[in-house]
């Protein structure tokens, strides 16, 4: 893809967000920087990173654009976004609502099941005080326990076992009161990136991920060496086609607008969609730039699609 035509002024002032109040504050850092690194070479001079406290309103007065780089609660869930919106600060991927809905797991599984054409892993949903045991009864082991509302893996579990439900509950409990409990896919990971141009929104290359831990935790993702990335996916031309559509149809019905990412695990050659990254990371080991890569668009080129999106999500 050639070189991404710019629709913001290179005189403007944007804000880059990063750090922020969540548990991926060190990660959030990374890609802001990486972010902030592309716009100097773009030309956007006047683009400087912020750090992301409970001072941040007043700390964004004085600026045009927002680049969000925010990973995590705060900066994912629809509360920067809403801030924005009140400062009437353009800002570039998902709204207020696409950003809370996708930030929570099970409400992202609640939206995606009215589009039939979205596969999904039988799961169940434990509030705080249900019984646990009840609630997951017509689950098959092995199961996944994750929070609903956390990112980069933190407070993940898989459970082979009855015994070690309650367990795995009380870590993913640690981080949000409500936690998502679903069938174990015994296939692999794959993660597309969908991104808009002209409003128009497409899907990346398909990026299969094999890790040399179990599954896909916080050390295979952020730890170099640690999985081994193949881009594009070892997958039929069919498949492939398959999964792109899917990606899209999550983006599209879940409200997403300028970027996001869509996890799923194949099986079959189906492609179970687990969730909706709204602000993907963008650090030097991160999915959304190799398969950004992959299709021809440098990392220069796809901060500058992603900058594109701000005012898009109204």
């Amino acid at each position: 893809m050639s070189n991404i035509v710019s629709t913001i002024n290179k005189d403007a002032k944007i804000a880059v967000l990063a750090g922020g109040m969540s548990s991926e504050k060190d990660v959030s850092m990374r890609s802001g920087k990486g972010c902030l690194d592309a716009l100097q070479r773009l030309g956007y001079k006047n683009s400087e990173l912020v750090v992301v406290d409970t001072d941040i309103a007043s700390k964004l007065k004085s600026y045009d654009y927002a680049f969000n780089a925010l990973h995590g609660k705060y900066g994912e869930d629809g509360c920067i976004q809403g801030i924005l919106e009140i400062l009437k600060i353009p800002y570039t991927g998902c709204g207020v609502m696409a950003s809370s809905v996708c930030m929570n797991k099970e409400f992202t599984k609640r939206i995606l099941s009215t589009c039939p054409d979205i596969p999904m892993a039988k799961s169940a949903f434990v509030r705080k005080g249900d019984d646990i045991f009840e609630k997951t009864k017509d689950l098959k082991y092995p199961l996944f326990v994750k929070p609903v509302s956390e990112g980069s893996s933190f407070g993940m579990t898989k459970v082979d076992k009855k015994d070690d439900l309650k367990s795995a509950y009380e870590t993913a409990a640690k981080y949000n009161d409500d936690v998502l409990v679903e069938e174990f896919i015994n296939g692999f990971f794959v993660t597309v990136g969908v991104l808009e141009k002209e409003g128009k929104p497409f899907a990346t290359e398909i990026l299969e991920i094999r890790p040399k831990n179990e599954w896909y935790d916080f050390e295979a993702k952020y730890t170099n060496g640690m999985s081994e990335f193949i881009c594009p996916a070892n997958l039929s031309a069919e498949v492939t086609k398959k999964v792109k559509e899917v990606a899209v149809k999550a983006f599209e019905t879940a409200g997403c607008r300028g970027v996001s990412r869509i996890d799923f695990m194949m099986m079959d050659d189906i492609p179970y969609c687990l969730e909706i990254n709204t602000s993907p990371g963008m650090t030097t080991v991160s999915d959304l730039p190799a398969q950004a890569k992959a299709m021809g668009i440098d990392y220069d080129n796809l901060v500058q699609l992603i900058l594109n999106s701000a005012g898009l999500n109204k």
